[in-house]
């Protein structure tokens, strides 16, 4: 029996080099992600699984829209009831409170809609974590399951790795939402949240021993293995039918001129130099679209009164990335080396690392 691991899809590009490494030593991925769906005012999570291309290409549009849906970065990220039906081919849902609460709630038709849309797909949830919510609900939701017959699931939350973790990551908790732990009235864990072995899976479910064999059934279904794919990017729109190339250049020539109108004490052979070594560089390697894609955005961010980092990481010792706007430091004057950034033995794409403020923050913030 392969081992299984699961993954939280929130980082799904992350995630497709962690599934190369995780088949090559035997371990079957799963990609899966925790979805919060929206409906009648009610937040409701459900855990979907991908469970062929299809289902991942729904998953990933899920996850998208969730976040696309954010006015701000505290707002948590949900998907609306409807497009979670609508895209629910090739996902394996488990249910989790997202059955639970219409339920109680006597919501049939909530029920009925997520039943069809998952038909044979749906697995009744039930964790075992000593809360009381769960105790109250673990009753209903097996008969319900036994009259519908929906498979049941067994599964944990993992906050931990250890028991003996617990407190630790309480105070790291408090921390991060200013909370103090003698708090009454807060959200807290349990000491079972941590990782549990299969020895400790069965024995908390051994009255239902099904619940068990069905997270094997679920690891079979999900047999899909994401493609590794190099990033397209879309070719860059320029001007008088140049090639990308061409006009990077022109780009960047115009844009040093600009940099340096106003300095005396320079060496301009060693700036221009600098300059057509790095478009060599850049061009050989087909990134000249890519310079100009982000050159683009940071330049309409800028003129429409988004702050914009002056450049971080090793993009700052680029000066074509400096003719272009794309950051704001001199990579002679400082020091800075092209090569840490972009050379013809990286295989990897380059990345400018930039840090955007929202339109309405100013300095300070």
């Amino acid at each position: 029996m392969p081992a299984v691991a699961i993954t939280d899809s929130g980082n799904l590009f992350g995630s497709l080099e962690f599934a190369e490494h995780a088949a090559s030593r035997g371990i079957q991925l799963i990609i899966g992600c925790n979805i919060i769906v929206k409906h009648s005012e009610q937040n409701l999570p459900i855990l979907l699984l991908a469970k062929n291309e299809q289902g991942y290409t729904n998953l990933v549009t899920l996850v998208s829209e969730s976040f696309r849906k954010r006015k701000n970065n505290s707002d948590i990220p949900y998907v609306d009831f409807d497009e979670l039906l609508n895209l629910s081919t090739g996902l394996i849902a488990l249910t989790g409170g997202c059955l639970a609460q219409p339920l109680l709630g006597q919501d049939k038709e909530t029920v009925e809609k997520l039943l069809s849309a998952f038909n044979g797909h749906l697995y009744v949830e039930l964790q075992r974590h000593g809360l009381n919510k769960e105790l109250e609900l673990e009753e209903a939701l097996i008969d319900f399951a036994y009259q519908r017959n929906i498979p049941l699931v067994a599964t944990n939350d993992v906050f931990f790795p250890n028991r003996s973790d617990y407190e630790a990551y309480d105070i790291l908790t408090c921390i991060s939402e200013g909370s103090y732990a003698l708090e009454n009235n807060r959200k807290k864990l349990t000491t079972e949240h941590y990782f549990k072995s299969v020895a400790e899976m069965e024995e908390l479910f051994s009255d239902i021993p099904e619940a068990i064999h069905n997270t094997l059934v679920i690891a079979k279904r999900c047999s899909y293995m994401p493609r590794s794919r190099q990033p397209i990017l879309p070719k860059f729109p320029c001007r008088e039918n140049k090639t990308e190339n061409e006009e990077l250049r022109e780009q960047a020539v115009a844009g040093l001129k600009f940099r340096i109108a106003n300095e005396t004490d320079i060496d301009l052979k060693q700036y221009y130099d600098r300059l057509n070594y790095e478009l060599s560089v850049i061009t050989s390697m087909n990134y000249a679209g890519y310079f100009l894609i982000v050159s683009d955005f940071i330049r309409w961010s800028k003129a429409n009164g988004i702050p914009v980092g002056p450049g971080r990481g090793s993009g700052a010792g680029s000066i074509v990335a400096w003719g272009l706007q794309i950051t704001d430091l001199d990579p002679i004057k400082f020091g800075l080396i092209f090569e840490r950034f972009l050379n013809p033995d990286r295989v990897s794409m380059p990345d400018f690392d930039i840090d955007f403020l929202p339109r309405e923050k100013g300095p300070g913030y």
